[in-house]
């Protein structure tokens, strides 16, 4: 079926893209695009219009391509040819119009669109610059400023900015190709080509001072900066010289390491909510969740079922527990009001669709229930019980522990095919990561619904077999404990920070304790204490900064101090002498540590960790870990995930990395097998 339709209707050449699921401009649509332009032209009209079937207008090119050699025709050159068309071209216009559907409308002569289309220039984000155009023709139609804002963060804006910046030229009220018949009826001469537009005169420093911004934003990336490079172009030579300058850098990016990383991340986010075990699944339908426990945890939680549209009954203790808890939400709601993220009548709703009690009873009729309370075994297995005795029998229950069993949380529970754990990150309603916990009783039909209902959240579900930490927390257990041996050789909580904010992280290992609290790690050292290999390197520095109450930014001190509020880390002088001291009791001579050896130890740990989860069959796929260290741990997305990394370094390089690893900590690691 060719992806592109021509028909020519009363005086209207009409081409019409129809390339599921969202018109990728595919060498096929380039090609049909290409043929019905000159096909237009060969029927001497004089206007025409391009649209789009299904849900969305031309939503990017097809980034399945990118990996091979680029194929004729291209699309650089079927949009000057579109542009050049005597043939009067309006775009009309719906649902998401990104990249290369961008492109597309801005080498037409005319652009309309429905209220509700979003538009954006998105390449980099797959690590890119825009390949036909997009950085030359945005400065001549949106102006400089606007141009470097969608190039160089992805963002999308709306139709009414795009109107009030001059990107469109009517928004259309009713249905599309009626407005766009309309619109080109009463429109008068074909305005100048976009791409013969000049652009108004920048001070001399004007890219100077676009640079650091950009750059701080980057956290790394580069693509970024390559756009704000290619916009510059644009203000200084013509249309045609920028134009092949940035089809040169587009072309060369694709095979950077970074581009090859950000579209595996693109892909597996696609494949993650896809595991093996659910395919030809059909989840249960939901609309009421119960959430047992209002502290910041179930709080998160509920505001995100809130915002997903769910009906939410939180339980609490007792009156008061339960009242604050409700007022916890609610504020959660205010803030989202105040920036505008839900308008008065989304908030309206949200807050009728909220309640909250101490009686079990009131849960029903719930079709998922989330236990969100302290991380102690006896009390959720309390709360397992209450709910057991009172939703339906095949209602969802679910944990949210970080650590424990689920199926020993749900011991003695009826009907455990339906138990599983909902991990959520904090802050729940914002991070988008949802570790899908799978006990060996668990049906398909509710993994399925559990990633729906992730779905719903519009979060990211990954799933996760059993076992200490399921998948991120027992990953981020390596990755402290290799830091804390670093620490205790030589290194400085300082550089060991520096080093993993310089690899791209948000934030190190010590600073990020700081951030969450070290009481939660002495809790979980202390109950994994009597199970340790006592064969096992053991760092105690954390346990002594703790005695000493020491428990992070909320006590004004831990790994740094804090002064008057501030969330600054200060590298506290106690804390360099508490670390030599422990190095000196256990005649340990430091030495020093380069940032790549801390870097790389760090990353091959986890790696290595890793590789022992798909092993053990914790996790079904490469892809769903890499998913879980980006989407909840900060890992860089334009470094793919941790597993990612390891395959660009390749496995002789990680072998000789954890030989020095485990050199340097005997009897301390289990290497995987694909690592021996």
């Amino acid at each position: 079926m060719n992806p592109v339709h021509y028909q020519p209707e009363a005086g209207i050449a009409w081409i019409t893209i129809n390339y599921p699921p969202v018109n990728a401009m595919s060498v096929a649509v380039r090609d049909g695009l290409l043929g019905a332009v000159k096909a237009a032209e060969a029927d001497n009209m004089s206007h025409g219009i391009i649209c789009c079937e299904g849900r969305t207008f031309v939503a990017g090119g097809d980034i399945s391509e990118f990996g091979r050699p680029p194929q004729q025709p291209h699309l650089p050159d079927v949009y000057n040819y579109l542009e050049a068309s005597p043939v009067t071209w309006l775009a009309a216009m719906h649902g998401t119009v990104l990249g290369g559907g961008f492109e597309l409308a801005m080498a037409c002569d005319y652009r309309v669109a429905l209220q509700n289309t979003r538009f954006g220039l998105p390449e980099v984000t797959l690590g890119l610059v825009p390949g036909a155009g997009g950085t030359q023709r945005s400065p001549r139609l949106l102006g400089v400023e606007l141009a470097i804002d969608l190039t160089t963060s992805g963002r999308m804006i709306n139709a009414t900015d795009l109107l009030q910046a001059g990107g469109l030229d009517s928004i259309i009220e009713g249905e599309l190709k009626a407005g766009a018949i309309e619109f080109l009826q009463n429109a008068g001469p074909a305005p100048q080509q976009v791409s013969q537009r000049e652009i108004a005169p920048l001070t001399s420093d004007f890219f100077e001072t676009k640079k650091q911004p950009v750059l701080k934003a980057a956290k790394g990336a580069t693509a970024p900066l390559h756009n704000l490079e290619a916009i510059k172009w644009a203000t200084e030579t013509s249309f045609a010289d920028g134009q092949k300058k940035e089809r040169t850098l587009h072309l060369q990016l694709r095979n950077s390491e970074q581009s090859v990383a950000l579209r595996h991340a693109f892909f597996a986010e696609r494949a993650v909510s896809k595991p093996v075990i659910i395919k030809d699944t059909t989840a249960r339908e939901f609309s009421n969740i119960t959430i047992v426990g209002g502290g910041l945890m179930g709080a998160g939680i509920s505001a995100a079922c809130l915002n997903a549209g769910l009906n939410v009954h939180m339980i609490e203790v007792d009156k008061d527990a339960a009242t604050a808890g409700k007022q916890r939400v609610i504020k959660l709601l205010d803030g989202a009001l105040k920036r505008g993220k839900l308008s008065r009548s989304q908030y309206t709703r949200h807050c009728e669709a909220l309640s909250a009690g101490t009686d079990y009873s009131a849960a029903r009729e719930t079709d998922i229930a989330i236990e969100a309370v302290v991380e102690d075994l006896e009390v959720k297995q309390g709360v397992f019980r209450s709910l057991a005795e009172h939703v339906p029998a095949n209602t969802i229950i679910a944990t949210n522990t970080s650590y424990l069993n689920p199926t020993e949380i749900a011991k003695g529970i009826k009907n455990p095919e339906r138990i599983l754990g909902l991990h959520f990150f904090s802050p729940a309603h914002i991070m988008k990561l949802l570790e899908i916990v799978n006990t060996p009783a668990t049906s398909t039909e509710v993994l399925a619904t559990a990633f729906a209902f992730a779905k719903k959240l519009r979060k990211v579900g990954a799933l996760s077999g059993i076992c200490d930490g399921f998948i991120g927390n027992r990953m981020l257990a390596a990755y402290r404990r290799q830091a804390d041996y670093l620490l205790a050789d030589g290194a400085t909580p300082q550089q060991i920070d520096s080093a993993m904010r310089n690899f791209g992280l948000p934030m190190g290992p010590y600073e990020l304790q700081d951030l969450t609290g070290l009481q939660i790690g002495w809790a979980n050292r202390k109950r994994l204490a009597p199970t340790r290999d006592p064969a096992q390197r053991y760092i105690s520095i954390a346990d002594q900064l703790c005695e000493l109450n020491r428990f992070g930014q909320r006590s004004g001190m831990g790994w740094y101090r804090y002064e008057n509020g501030d969330r600054t880390p200060l590298p506290d002088p106690l804390v360099n002498d508490i670390i030599s001291n422990w190095s000196a009791e256990n005649n340990i001579n430091r030495r020093n540590f380069s940032e790549k050896n801390i870097q790389q130890s760090l990353i091959a740990v986890l790696a290595n960790e890793g590789a022992r989860i798909l092993e053990e069959g914790i996790a079904e796929r490469a892809l769903d870990i890499d998913m879980v260290k980006i989407h909840g741990y900060g890992y860089p997305r334009w470094r793919g995930g941790p597993m990612h990394t390891a395959e660009q370094l390749g496995k002789d390089t990680i072998k000789s990395i954890l030989a020095d690893v485990t050199a340097q900590s005997p009897d301390s690691w289990k290497i995987a097998e694909i690592y021996q």
